[in-house]
C-alpha cells in the first residue's frame, strides 16, 4: 500500500512542468527499491536500502519544492494541483518511513 500511494502521488506530483526531472527519477527509483524489498521479504539489505532512500526523498523533495515552487507566479490548476500531490507525498512519508521501519523490525532488524 505505501508504494502505490507513493507512486499515484508522484505521478499526479509530475503531472506538470512545475517540478524537474529529476523529482521523477528520484521518487520512482525509490520505489522501484521498494518493488526489491517487497518481493525479497527475508532481505534486511532491501527493507534498509528502501528505508534510506525514502529518508533521502524526503530531503530531495524539500529543496525541489522549494527551489521551483514560485507562490507568486500565476500557476494553472494542473500545476497547482501537481505541486499540492508533491506536497502531500512529502507529508506521509515520515509515516511511510516509520511503518517501513516497523516492517524492518519485523524482519529481524535491530
Amino acid at each position: 500500500a505505501i508504494i502505490l500511494v507513493h507512486w499515484l502521488l508522484t505521478v499526479w506530483g509530475c503531472m506538470s512542468h512545475v517540478l524537474p526531472a529529476s523529482y521523477a527519477w528520484g521518487n520512482f527509483s525509490v520505489l522501484a527499491v521498494g518493488i526489491w524489498a517487497i518481493v525479497q521479504r527475508d532481505s534486511l539489505d532491501a527493507i534498509i536500502v528502501f528505508l534510506t532512500g525514502l529518508q533521502l526523498t524526503v530531503l530531495t523533495d524539500i529543496i525541489h519544492i522549494s527551489v521551483f515552487y514560485h507562490p507568486a507566479s500565476h500557476l494553472g490548476a494542473v500545476n497547482r494541483f501537481s505541486i499540492g500531490m508533491a506536497i502531500f507525498s512529502l507529508l506521509l512519508k515520515p509515516v511511510s518511513c516509520y511503518l517501513v521501519y516497523r516492517m524492518y523490525q519485523e524482519r529481524g532488524g535491530e
